[in-house]
């Protein structure tokens, strides 16, 4: 990268701690920002201060033209007028995650799937950084793999969760563990057709070789049959029957890719709720064993894992009703999965800015298992489309609003249950700002 112009287009935690990186590697760093706003302007003064020219407000052709590559960040698509330029130009694009891959001197896990990539990406670093492994947790949870290079040796396991949108432009990425959790309905607003979000995931593995490893979910059947197109091992996790892997048997959970088939823990031993969780914890006990972690360091690891803020996550217990924050739940398969997860009758908070998602696929659990739907933001008037003929539904304007509209119908021993199904982007900045809102309309409640 040495003395090359490299243009990254997009100024968010990505696009800053890739042009830093560029500075770092002796490249000349630009970046071209379409916003404008404190966050952004807050960055472009970091670039300033490292003397990286930078565009704000706006794109021009004239910015990109003389780049040698272009680095795109995840959350800009195709049609961006910067990304158009770059064809027309014929320059070379990479996406963030590549460019930080070609700096990376330590051996990457790669998480990605629609639904689980945070708790599971979370739950392997905690085994392994409890393991005694030097370990880095990046990628789409928060904190980018550009702004971890620093951190990263040749002994350090970078444990990544990847999304479809970091993959659309790599070219040498090559996990040493590559796990694809599932692939499920979801970004519809940004891909045309639910084949290319499908094939978007699967560049997770598409580098590897024999010394690589992929793990598949076995109870995921839209990933029947992957193994034939991979070049590396294939393991696979079970809930539900026995795999070369690790899964559930009885109430234990049990690893075979180890020197010798291994309990690691108890069902009991989980503090996480719902049956997905079963299968998070499956998952990371495999990724941990193939990264030598001691089976007994992994029991204490999972004992201790309490999951993530706005995961399916107990806020509180008013006069008998329970109020659960899944604020993560931005996708209809995670509050399927949600809803399988409660005994008791439930009043749903949903909505919020529609991914033209299929919200058909719940109708049957909301119906067995939803007393009342209550709907916000701007997906309300299509979820009522088609939903709201099998249950009660309700409109509020506001989070306050449904959560006191919760509270009024709801009798001891109900759920009131947020997981919206969309994104938060109509509303709130982003879904922890929309988990936020409800703990807080909740705990409000407890002072009427």
């Amino acid at each position: 990268m040495k003395n090359k112009r490299v243009t990254v287009i997009g100024l968010g935690n990505s696009g800053l701690n890739a042009a830093l990186l560029l500075k770092d590697v002796g490249a000349i760093a630009g970046v071209t920002e379409k916003g404008d706003n404190e966050r952004l302007r807050k960055n472009a003064a970091i670039l300033e201060g490292k003397g990286i020219a930078y565009e704000l407000g706006r794109h021009t052709k004239d910015f990109i033209k003389d780049s040698d590559l272009v680095i795109v960040s995840p959350g800009v698509e195709d049609s961006s007028p910067a990304v158009r330029w770059a064809d027309e130009l014929n320059l070379p694009i990479i996406s963030e995650m590549e460019l930080g891959y070609r700096f990376c001197k330590g051996k990457i896990i790669a998480v990605t799937g629609t639904n689980g990539k945070s708790t599971v990406t979370t739950l392997i670093g905690k085994i392994l950084e409890d393991g005694n492994k030097d370990t880095v947790v990046c990628g789409n949870i928060g904190n980018s793999l550009c702004g971890e290079i620093g951190r990263i040796n040749k002994d350090t396991w970078v444990v990544m969760e990847v999304s479809s949108f970091q993959l659309e432009r790599v070219s040498d990425f090559k996990p040493a563990i590559a796990v694809i959790l599932n692939i499920t309905d979801d970004h519809m607003d940004r891909y045309d057709k639910f084949d290319r979000y499908f094939n978007e995931k699967l560049r997770v593995f598409k580098n590897q070789d024999e010394r690589d490893v992929l793990i598949l979910n076995r109870d995921a059947k839209e990933l029947d049959g992957l193994q034939v197109r991979a070049k590396s091992g294939v393991l696979y996790y079970s809930r539900l029957s026995r795999a070369n892997g690790s899964f559930l048997r009885g109430e234990r959970i049990v690893c075979a890719a180890g020197p010798k088939e291994e309990e690691i823990c108890a069902v009991e031993d989980i503090k996480l709720r719902g049956l997905h969780n079963i299968e998070n914890v499956i998952v990371s006990v495999l990724a941990g064993t193939l990264a030598g972690v001691k089976p007994v360091s992994m029991k204490e690891t999972i004992r201790n894992f309490t999951g993530l803020n706005h995961r399916f996550q107990t806020v509180s217990i008013i006069d008998g009703v329970e109020y659960i924050d899944d604020s993560k739940g931005t996708t209809v398969d995670s509050t399927l999965r949600a809803l399988e997860s409660c005994s008791r009758p439930v009043i749903l908070i949903a909505g919020g800015k529609d991914k033209n998602s299929d919200y058909s696929i719940v109708r049957d659990i909301v119906k067995n298992r939803v007393k009342c739907l209550v709907l916000i933001g701007e997906a309300k008037n299509r979820i009522r489309g088609i939903l709201g003929g099998v249950v009660e539904t309700r409109e509020a304007a506001t989070m306050q609003e449904a959560v006191e509209l919760s509270r009024a119908m709801a009798k001891a021993d109900d759920l009131v249950l947020l997981s919206p199904m969309c994104s938060s982007f109509d509303m709130f900045k982003d879904y922890k700002e929309r988990g936020d809102m409800f703990k807080r309309a909740v705990l409000g409640l407890r002072m009427k």
